[in-house]
């Protein structure tokens, strides 16, 4: 097998992306279109992390600072690529930027319903926070 690479995505990879979570990702939300990811890149051009083995996507995660707090969304593998230590990789990408950049702790975003990822992510050392609930207003149509 060859060296994983992992790198931040540009504009050009943006429509790979948006196909890649269709296959390897859970559930669907409102900024999962071209113009809420080119906003993403564009405000935040090292957010959105990729992760390549023989120039083929196979992982993906949003690793978001907004200067007070750390994020992660998205955070998907192919799932012919699962258990291959590829989305530890992405995490530990994603957790020396938040440290980079000053970070202190990094929350993710996992569906309740996502038994494998609320697995993963207890593996990886992210604990729920059952004292929490997330308040959610679309504010467009």
């Amino acid at each position: 097998m060859t060296e994983l690479r992992i790198r931040a995505a540009g504009p050009e990879d943006l429509d790979a992306v948006l196909a890649f979570w269709k296959t390897a990702a859970e559930g669907t939300s409102i900024s999962d279109d071209r113009e809420g990811v080119e906003r993403l890149v564009a405000r935040d051009p090292e957010a959105l992390l990729l992760a390549e083995r023989d120039g083929e996507l196979v992982g993906t995660v949003v690793a978001g600072f907004d200067g007070w707090r750390c994020h992660l969304y998205r955070l998907a593998v192919h799932p012919e690529r699962r258990r291959q230590g590829i989305g530890s990789a992405l995490l530990a990408a994603a957790e020396e930027r938040f440290v980079r950049l000053g970070g202190r702790r990094g929350d993710a975003m996992v569906l309740r319903r996502n038994e494998r990822a609320q697995h993963a992510w207890r593996a990886a050392g992210y604990a729920p926070e059952e004292q929490w609930r997330r308040g959610v207003k679309p504010l467009t149509d």
